[in-house]
C-alpha cells in the first residue's frame, strides 16, 4: 500500500469515528466552535475555496495542508465528495500530519513543518 493509499484509508477511518467536518460549510462551523486541529485542502479544489478556507482556518488559528489528493478521491475514501476536510480529533490530526510529512515533496515541507500542535 502506497502513501496516497494509506492516508485515503486513514481518511475513511476518520470518517467511521465521525472525526471529520466535511465540505466548507461543516469545516467553518467546526472551526468556529475550535473543534478543528487539522483543515485539508484537496489537490483540485478552486483557488476561491482555498482562498475562503485559508481565511477562515486563519481566522481560527487552525493550521492548514494540502492533502496531495483530489476531490474524487476523497469521495472514494470518505463517501463524499468534497474539498475541505476539517479533521476534529488531535490524535487523527497528528496521525494525518506524520503521514502527509513522509508523502511530502521537497516544495511541501516547508508548510508542513510550520505547524504547531
Amino acid at each position: 500500500m502506497n502513501e496516497k493509499e494509506r492516508l485515503l484509508s486513514f481518511l475513511g477511518i476518520a470518517r467511521r469515528a465521525q472525526k471529520l467536518s466535511m465540505g466548507a460549510d461543516a469545516a467553518q462551523e467546526a472551526m468556529q466552535k475550535g473543534k478543528t486541529k487539522l483543515l485539508l485542502l484537496a489537490s483540485d479544489l478552486s483557488e476561491r475555496s482555498e482562498r475562503s478556507a485559508r481565511a477562515a482556518a486563519q481566522a481560527a488559528s487552525t493550521p492548514v495542508l494540502p492533502a496531495g489528493v483530489t476531490m474524487d478521491e476523497i469521495a472514494f475514501s470518505v463517501g463524499k465528495r468534497t474539498g475541505i476536510l476539517a479533521v476534529n480529533d488531535s490524535g487523527f490530526a497528528g496521525k494525518l500530519r506524520a503521514m502527509l510529512e513522509e508523502a511530502a515533496p521537497a516544495g511541501m515541507t516547508e508548510e508542513v513543518d510550520s505547524i504547531d500542535d
